[in-house]
């Protein structure tokens, strides 16, 4: 008996450094995806005149917003033939794709040349890149979300799957990190002119590493799952699982919505309306971020121990009460940098109740064989609408004089998703405690 349990321990361990291992592979390549995506949200501020020579600032940081939106669209077709390439060929060959795919449009809009050189084609030129890289971040969601709830150990897929958020926005932190060095280290005046380029080498580059981590990933698609016939089914999964579909829908579009708010807008938002000096809103975001970031698992842990039920109706009810409160009051405290940290530093925390959970609550209620298309595709899909257009709705607001209207609409959609979160089961229904 001595033996059994010492070849139980042994096994156990053995379980975990596996699924370490695997979780920082994989999610290495998370964190230069979500890098290259979110270098377009911090340097458009300095980029947006070169491409959108016409109008005032609020103006050209729409028509920017509007291309980082127009990414978004594409998404939804990431998220179904990655997706679809997940459930039929394997997780790993998905996000090896999805890696080099995000690394070629970042490469792009490196060496793109700018409005006075070769006019309307430059915005264009944008657009496309930006097109690129929304395809590939459809599909890296689905597939990584799918691959760490499946390589997780028992009873604590929520602690190790919201190291997909540590890498997610730890990504959108070395972008935040990478313009606050620049910013330090160049004028002004380079930074609009050529410096804003250097942070979309350095990702295309680390893709590299990150290809080759990828690449020595054990495949967790259930063999039986991917010869199924109905593998990564759009007809399957609509067919018997559109109810799961519409829930995972309806909580991501409000997740999505105050994630994007309190990430990648608030840098514009202190800065266009706030009045804070731009330099001083990158240090704030970053300090933000940081926080933001080494959350993640503590509320993952939290599921683990409550469900991910509670966690999510914590995450509308609380979301609803604070945005108006904290948007509002950035505006109210005189330019002081540590109460806008502490504000947002609550809003993100809040976020966190879903953030951290966010791949493992949609992987847990779709069957292995159409998991990473149900995961990808709603999210997807959410972020399209809800997630892409919150810089572009925010400023449109502005641009109307209704700012205040946004601050409503981002509350209204988080009651939504508390309402939606109560549909959610109390135990997950396609992923259980047994490998």
């Amino acid at each position: 008996m001595g033996n059994d349990l010492t070849k139980k321990n042994s096994y156990t361990k053995d379980q975990k450094r596996k699924s370490i291992v695997a979780i920082l592979s994989a999610s290495s390549g998370n964190l230069v995806e979500w890098f290259d995506f979110y270098v377009y949200a911090f340097t458009s501020i300095y980029f947006a005149h070169l491409f959108f020579p016409e109008g005032d600032t609020t103006s050209k940081l729409l028509k920017t917003a509007g291309v980082f939106a127009a990414g978004f669209l594409m998404r939804p077709i990431g998220g179904w033939i990655f997706g679809r390439i997940a459930d039929k060929h394997g997780r790993k060959k998905s996000m090896v794709t999805s890696i080099l795919m995000m690394a070629f449009g970042s490469l792009l809009i490196a060496c793109l040349p700018t409005y006075s050189s070769i006019g309307v084609f430059a915005p264009l030129l944008l657009l496309i890149a930006r097109l690129i890289q929304g395809l590939s971040v459809g599909g890296e969601y689905g597939a990584t979300a799918t691959y760490m709830s499946e390589v997780a150990l028992p009873n604590k897929r929520g602690f190790y799957s919201s190291f997909q958020y540590v890498t997610l926005i730890g990504g959108q932190l070395l972008a935040a990190l990478a313009i606050l060095i620049l910013e330090s280290t160049v004028s002004e005046n380079d930074m609009k002119t050529w410096a804003w380029r250097i942070p979309f080498f350095l990702g295309a580059i680390a893709a590299l590493v990150s290809l080759y981590l990828r690449k020595h990933l054990k495949e967790t698609a259930p063999k039986k799952s991917v010869e199924n016939k109905k593998a990564g089914s759009l007809v399957e999964l609509f067919k018997n699982h559109t109810p799961a579909f519409l829930t995972v829908l309806g909580y991501t579009s409000g997740g999505s919505l105050i994630f994007y708010t309190f990430s990648t807008y608030m840098q514009k938002y202190l800065v266009n309306t706030a009045g804070f000096e731009t330099k001083t809103a990158t240090q704030i975001m970053t300090a933000c971020l940081f926080i933001f970031m080494i959350v993640q698992p503590i509320f993952g842990s939290i599921s683990d121990k409550i469900g991910r039920r509670t966690c999510m109706m914590l995450f509308g009810g609380l979301g609803a009460l604070i945005t108006c409160p904290v948007i509002f009051g950035l505006t109210q405290i005189n330019l002081n940098p540590f109460f806008a940290f502490l504000l947002i530093s609550l809003a993100l925390c809040v976020t966190s109740f879903y953030t951290s959970i966010g791949g493992i609550v949609k992987a847990e209620m779709f069957p292995p064989e159409i998991r990473a298309l149900g995961v990808g595709l709603s999210y997807a899909i959410a972020n399209a609408i809800f997630g892409g257009s919150a810089e572009f709705v925010a400023l449109s607001f502005k641009d109307i004089n209704m700012e205040s209207g946004f601050y409503i609409y981002v509350t209204v959609m988080l009651i939504i998703t508390f309402l939606v979160s109560t549909r959610l089961p109390k135990k997950a229904t396609y992923l259980n405690d047994n490998h």
